[in-house]
């Protein structure tokens, strides 16, 4: 067949010419698009039609009107709203995957079938499509079916059973990490296909899910579990391999020490100058570190309380101690080293105006990666893309006078 692939725009990133579908909502696959998209490649994103992308009403909302957190995620993007119950929609739909090189969905399994546009079907008509299904539990096994949610992948990882403190009730990490870390495997999966395909020209299905997602933290853990059959407890900031190496109470808050071997704690022993410490029997190796974690806590935090936490890392940085502060979000967020990173970025968006995101957490000393677009509004861009895919004045017109289209101005 002929391939009517659109030019893509110009992009700097190494991943410049790829062109995406994006299909997926909320959280894990829009994250995967726009860390493709941060890396140049031109991901278009599909919302439904009315209301577009849940994640378009979660808190907080901005007195725009605009979710902060739909912003924080699609970044880069161009958007366009389809109704895919109409055969307008679906003809757009299918149009734009019959050239594209990845197409990403994270609905249950049967969903993509009942649109016409299953992974056979288009694999048949675009044998190049690159085909991400991102899912709870993954596309085979006998939890293939089920929805998946963060939480839920948290606990049925074992996440959430070594989390907290001794004696707590489960408790899951406060970020939503297997849903970020889905995003982040589905990212990695497509630039291993996409290069697959710089050489075979075919394309393959890429399949990852919140639990594996949540089952690839687990590495210490089972190391200790397969090992000898050893079940990690939770300890709380603590390190289950080594001692110490955990948060400490400082006179104004909290500092993380980073003595995880012998040398570090010798430093640590040295700079905190705490009468006998040093010639203790219990603490001279890891191992009787660990027996004795608690006794060595309560020695450890009475002298650190005497200083703040400033005042510790000063003398920690002249030994080469490895340490830092527990900061909070607004702190992290001004950090030096993140704003030296370049990972705090900031687009203008044109409804909610200046918006700060965080960046692409991976560096290429050639070209370059840029948080040049703003999250789109709904619809915004719809006109723009059928326009490159063949679409004329009037055929957009009659798919908006169907309902299958929506498209959006951006205000002046």
């Amino acid at each position: 067949m002929t391939d009517t692939k659109p030019a893509a725009a110009p992009a700097a990133g190494p991943l410049a010419g790829m062109r995406v579908i994006e299909l997926a909502h909320i959280m894990s696959g829009p994250i995967c698009g726009m860390m493709l998209a941060d890396m140049g490649a031109d991901v278009i994103k599909v919302e439904k039609i009315p209301n577009g992308d849940d994640c378009r009403r979660f808190a907080p909302i901005l007195p725009s009107g605009e979710s902060a957190s739909f912003l924080i995620v699609n970044r880069n993007k161009r958007g366009i709203a389809l109704d895919l119950k109409t055969d307008g929609g679906k003809e757009v739909l299918r149009k734009m995957l019959a050239s594209a090189d990845v197409v990403t969905e994270n609905y249950r399994r049967g969903t993509m079938e009942k649109l016409g546009v299953g992974y056979e079907t288009l694999r048949a008509m675009n044998p190049g499509l690159i085909y991400c299904a991102i899912s709870g539990y993954g596309r085979s096994g006998p939890m293939a079916d089920k929805g998946g949610f963060d939480l839920i992948a948290q606990g049925l990882s074992g996440l959430m059973s070594m989390t907290g403190e001794p004696g707590q009730a489960p408790i899951k990490a406060g970020s939503p990490v297997t849903d970020i870390n889905a995003g982040i495997l589905a990212a990695l999966g497509i630039s291993a296909a996409y290069a697959r395909k710089q050489t075979t020209g075919l394309g393959q299905m890429v399949d990852t899910s919140l639990f594996e997602a949540g089952l690839q933290q687990m590495y210490w853990a089972f190391a200790n579990y397969f090992a000898d059959g050893t079940v990690l407890p939770k300890a709380g900031s603590a390190n289950p391999t080594s001692a110490p190496y955990q948060a400490f109470r400082t006179r104004d808050g909290w500092v993380n020490i980073g003595a995880a071997n012998q040398s570090n704690y010798e430093r640590l022993v040295g700079v905190l100058n705490i009468p006998g410490l040093a010639d203790d029997e219990r603490f001279q190796t890891n191992a009787g570190r660990l027996t004795h974690r608690e006794a060595l806590v309560e020695i450890l935090t009475a002298r650190l309380v005497e200083r703040t936490t400033d005042e510790w890392l000063v003398a920690f940085d002249e030994i080469g101690l490895p340490s830092g502060a527990v900061l909070g979000v607004p702190e992290a967020s001004s950090h030096e080293q993140a704003i030296a990173r370049g990972m705090i970025v900031e687009t203008k968006h044109p409804l909610a105006g200046p918006m700060r995101g965080i960046g692409l957490p991976i560096h290429f000393s050639e070209g370059s990666t840029k948080a040049s677009r703003p999250a789109p509004l709904l619809g915004q861009h719809t006109a723009e893309v059928l326009n490159e895919y063949g679409f004329d004045d009037a055929r957009i017109q009659a798919l908006k006078d169907e309902g299958a289209i929506l498209e959006t101005e951006v205000p002046a």
